[in-house]
């Protein structure tokens, strides 16, 4: 591949939730982080209306996916493919945020499950606070026409941490 063509971005054209969304997928990054994102839009734009996809909050860290409350608070921080356990405990305990989600694709959770319940503090994942959704490794296959009206209760396991 030629060094120009490497450094092009790619836009993908999704159907989500009944809305037209175009994503780009920046040099470096993966087609199934920009699945995640699409498919974590799907999933939870019907509860967060305002839901948005990565646009800078002016912290240390950028969300994938965010939705702020009526208290100008956080209402929802999602995060899609490689997160650090450190990123996820200073989100969780610096932004207030009343849902975080964490979504991976194909991945054995069980343990990362466990080591987050070991390394954060149960007080910042009460309430269900975090939860965490693992798609199944055949999702690019079930979405590939890229119309996603809402996504299949098969399509991913969930667990509240």
């Amino acid at each position: 591949m030629p060094f120009t063509d490497y450094h092009k971005k790619m836009l993908h054209d999704f159907t989500l939730a009944g809305k037209r969304m175009r994503l780009w997928q920046r040099p470096g990054e993966s087609y199934g982080h920009v699945l995640m994102k699409a498919l974590g839009y799907a999933m939870f734009a019907p509860v967060y209306p305002n839901l948005e996809i990565e646009i800078r909050v002016g912290l240390r860290y950028k969300p994938d996916l965010i939705a702020a409350g009526a208290d100008g608070m956080f209402a929802f921080w999602g995060e899609c493919g490689q997160n650090s356990i450190r990123k996820t405990h200073w989100i969780l305990k610096h932004t207030r945020t009343e849902k975080m989600v964490l979504f991976k694709i194909g991945a054995n959770v069980n343990q990362l499950v466990k080591q987050i319940r070991e390394e954060i503090p149960a007080k910042y994942r009460a309430n269900e606070k975090l939860t965490l959704i693992s798609f199944v490794s055949e999702i690019g296959n079930l979405t590939a026409d890229r119309q996603i009206a809402k996504v299949s209760e098969d399509w991913f396991e969930k667990f509240e941490i």
